[in-house]
């Protein structure tokens, strides 16, 4: 069984650094066109948040190592485009995606690292509980690319909703969910489940509005400055 579910994390990690490179062709086309129109940041800040906290999870729980490490490498991929973003967002949304980058990414794994390591001496205790923020949060990097959904429904386009990160993302649920049930690990069996759970709801949306005819006048709405700052 041990030998298994090595070999599960070892095909979860190759799944989870093609979640982390899938965004590479959007960002790619944001340095192009040197604005990242209407391209949702939150997934990205999410999944850096996740990501960072996870590998503090791995380095200090225990037989966690692959968690770590291929966690640091998203951690570090998250980074990069985080900061795509911030040098290309146009002016009216920069300060309020700031804010939102130092909150998240800087200010709440801070206070989660230091909170744990001050309030529980006991070494598995600390663990258990960065294992109870990291699954919570872990649920909400899943669901960040239903952020787009509005967006996606106004417009009848998928234009911004990224397909490769939504199936990566659906794929890494699944043999993450495994790996969780050899190693009888419930602080990655619940929110990867999750994950597959809403990565299936996002592949359906995709699929849904994938050939639908665009509705030219609501994309132009949704892409003047009235809208909010940032989804």
């Amino acid at each position: 069984m041990a030998e298994l579910s090595f070999y599960i994390g070892v095909i979860g990690n190759v799944i989870s650094v093609l979640v982390f490179l899938s965004p590479v062709e959007t960002f790619w086309r944001i340095v192009k066109r040197r604005s990242t129109e209407e391209y949702e940041c939150l997934p990205y800040i999410c999944t850096l948040m996740s990501c960072s906290l996870w590998t503090y999870y791995g380095i200090v729980t225990p037989g966690e190592y692959l968690v770590s490490t291929v966690n640091g490498f998203g951690a570090l991929a998250e980074s990069i485009y985080v900061l795509i973003f911030l040098f290309f967002v146009p002016k009216p949304r920069l300060l309020n995606t700031v804010l939102v980058v130092l909150a998240l990414n800087v200010i709440f794994p801070v206070i989660a690292i230091v909170g744990t390591r001050t309030a529980f001496g006991d070494a598995k205790m600390r663990s258990n509980s960065m294992g109870f923020i990291c699954a919570t949060l872990n649920i909400i990097m899943y669901g960040s690319p239903l952020s787009a959904i509005k967006t996606v429904v106004t417009t009848k386009s998928v234009k911004y909703m990224p397909f490769w990160l939504s199936f990566f993302l659906f794929l890494n649920g699944a043999i993450w969910g495994f790996y969780a049930l050899l190693l009888h690990d419930v602080f990655l069996l619940v929110p990867n489940g999750m994950g597959f759970l809403l990565g299936t709801i996002q592949l359906l949306i995709y699929a849904f509005y994938r050939n639908a005819k665009p509705n030219v006048e609501d994309e132009e709405e949704v892409l003047t400055p009235s809208q909010p700052l940032l989804s």
